[in-house]
């Protein structure tokens, strides 16, 4: 009976041990990004570490798990596809170049915009994003297109404005709702 017992145990715990195994850093970034694909925040979660930073040009942008559900539900509002189109180690983080689709980058005549990440970790878990440079952006085609819809809807629709600085769902939400209405303008 003890020799059963222990037997079980033993299975047990190597099952245990075998489900446990920690992820690759390309794993886990891979992970990461097919997670923000399907629309699984868990699987976000299960790879970023309590706390996560966005650094984008002189932003920086520090988050808690509670607090980054929050950005990932304003992305997911511009129905985001991603695809990893190389990654690379480089000393203790690995370099991304990321491809990114979604209506706001259509909509800013940069689709899909393309850009290299440095990804950092702290125990195996996702700490930093920080984008080092974007590839074939065309930011003065970005900006004239941004600046016409702020500006028409600060004309047009007064309670919407604001929306392009609102990084949260309804920001998110008001931000599709002001491309419609600029689009049906007439």
């Amino acid at each position: 009976m003890i020799k059963n017992t222990f037997f079980i145990l033993f299975v047990i715990g190597l099952l245990f041990s075998c489900n446990n195994e920690a992820l690759s850093r390309k794993e886990t970034v891979n992970t990461f990004y097919k997670a923000f694909d399907s629309g699984d925040f868990d699987k976000i979660k299960a790879v970023i570490h309590d706390s996560i930073t966005i650094v984008s040009g002189d932003f920086v942008m520090p988050f808690n798990k509670t607090s980054f559900k929050e950005f990932y539900k304003w992305d997911s509002i511009f129905k985001p596809s991603y695809e990893i189109l190389e990654l690379a180690e480089e000393n203790d983080h690995l370099i991304a170049t990321i491809s990114q689709k979604n209506i706001r980058n259509a909509f800013l005549k940069n689709n899909p915009l393309k850009l290299n990440v440095k990804i950092s970790f702290t125990s195996g878990k996702i700490t930093k994003l920080e984008e080092l440079d974007y590839i074939d952006v065309n930011w003065k085609e970005w900006n004239q297109e941004k600046d016409s819809l702020v500006n028409w809807i600060k004309l047009n629709h007064p309670k919407l404005d604001g929306f392009v600085n609102d990084m949260t769902m309804t920001g998110a939400k008001n931000y599709l709702k002001a491309i419609e209405l600029y689009e049906g303008r007439e």
